[in-house]
């Protein structure tokens, strides 16, 4: 942050009005207002950029769409354009779309991480709504047109933020949950045959999926469908890969923690029509209570594994941690508690839900994390967190890093503008010395 009067862009320019001026009072009024008229002009240079880059989009070279794409989200990462998004909202969002319809897998990883942020920028409302509804059927269909690991999980994430935000029902979060699911469980016809997922894509399946589940009432949905679906996440506890057990390991975390085997238990119990097993006891409830036990042990296997000569000890380590929390939650009822800092205050966590969703947000939002945590009310209500609120006064700014280096490095149009003011005050201050010599000489002769 920095004072106004700091921040001259055209101080060389605005002085050279009056070059016969001396500095007096009214410096400081003069400096006020190009500092004003400077800090416009950067929004409007920022605005400006941001319409180039999204003009670009309607180019044919795939390269010119890719860096443009790159360019929206290093500036909505650095700073939230609500703005920009009011006035160029539907433009941008289907731009993003048709690169998601034509572009390459770049293109495509890319342009779905715009319409992510995008949906964050929004918040919820009608816009984000909106969103969800035009993506849905475009990312739907790109899913199928092919399986690249890396595009899949960027329209897989992108899915889950865009649901997150704008899903205004639990109709519509389950509808995105099934077509993320689908993505590993095809309902393949006849003649179609079946691609296994790569590691990489189940595990952001699961990330994605768990990270919507925080939004429902497990209570709400088919009994018949997370029977289904804890099976699942259960095998994938046997899985080779690490980052797969731990994204289950959470899932399944989860899943208690909202009581859903709970409820399967309940139902079970109470169900009259199913036929028995242990006595009076109906086979689904044992069925649940059994696969209950085995995912304990499983958590208890993982939180003790040894390592192999090929484990990556930090693999390893976060494996290990992970179960140990789950394996402590599974028996005594305890969540992890997590804290981190954003700028002088601590965000805290003491849930799963909430665990899932911090962790999910920092990894869509990579290096815009704090930004959008100490200026995005979306995400401040979603975590309950008030950052300290520093009012900047008409005459401050808050400076990015490359608007640091524009107007507070030595070689800045800022700093030279103020060095060519000195320069002239010490002409003139040396030319009225000058003036006064010669006058005295003159005396004296």
């Amino acid at each position: 942050m920095g004072k106004r009067n700091s921040q001259r862009k055209n101080a060389a320019m605005l002085d050279s009005d009056d070059d016969n001026s001396s500095v007096s009072s009214t410096s400081t009024v003069r400096s006020d207002r190009m500092s004003v008229a400077g800090n416009e002009e950067m929004q409007v240079d920022k605005d400006s950029l941001l319409d180039q880059a999204v003009d670009a989009l309607y180019e044919k070279r795939g390269s010119t769409r890719e860096k443009a794409l790159s360019s929206i989200i290093e500036a909505f990462n650095s700073n939230l354009q609500h703005q920009f998004v009011e006035k160029k909202f539907a433009t941008l969002l289907h731009q993003c779309l048709n690169c998601i319809k034509k572009g390459s897998s770049k293109e495509i990883c890319l342009a779905s991480h715009v319409i992510g942020l995008l949906a964050l920028t929004v918040g919820c409302g009608d816009n984000a709504n909106e969103i969800l509804e035009d993506s849905l059927p475009v990312i739907s269909q790109a899913f199928k047109s092919g399986s690249e690991a890396t595009k899949t999980s960027a329209l897989l994430e992108c899915l889950a933020i865009i649901t997150f935000v704008g899903g205004s029902d639990p109709e519509q979060t389950e509808k995105s949950m099934q077509v993320m699911w689908q993505v590993v469980h095809p309902k393949l016809s006849s003649n179609v045959v079946a691609v296994k997922p790569s590691a990489p894509v189940i595990t952001t399946m699961v990330s994605a999926w768990s990270f919507l589940l925080t939004t429902m009432d497990g209570w709400n949905l088919n009994p018949k469908d997370w029977q289904e679906s804890i099976s699942y996440l259960s095998s994938l506890l046997d899985k080779d890969d690490r980052s797969i057990r731990i994204a289950a390991g959470e899932a399944l975390a989860l899943i208690f923690e909202l009581g859903i085997l709970e409820k399967f238990s309940a139902g079970a119990k109470s169900s009259s029509d199913s036929s028995t097993a242990e006595g009076n006891k109906p086979r689904e409830y044992v069925h649940i209570q059994g696969l209950k036990a085995k995912i304990i042990i499983q958590a208890r296997n993982l939180s003790a594994e040894a390592g192999g000569k090929s484990s990556a000890k930090k693999d390893l380590s976060n494996q290990r941690n992970t179960f140990r929390d789950i394996l402590e939650y599974f028996e005594d009822g305890y969540s992890p508690e997590i804290s981190i800092k954003i700028g002088s205050e601590s965000l805290q966590t003491s849930t799963w839900a909430q665990m899932i969703q911090l962790n999910f947000l920092k990894h869509f939002l990579g290096g815009g994390f704090i930004k959008h945590m100490q200026e995005n009310e979306l995400l401040q209500d979603v975590f309950g967190f008030t950052p300290k609120k520093k009012y900047l006064s008409d005459s401050e700014h808050r400076l990015s890093s490359s608007e640091k280096r524009l107007f507070r490095s030595p070689n800045s149009v800022v700093n030279k503008a103020r060095t060519q003011q000195l320069n002239k005050q010490r002409m003139l201050s040396e030319g009225k010395n000058i003036g006064r010599f010669a006058a005295n000489m003159g005396d004296d002769a």
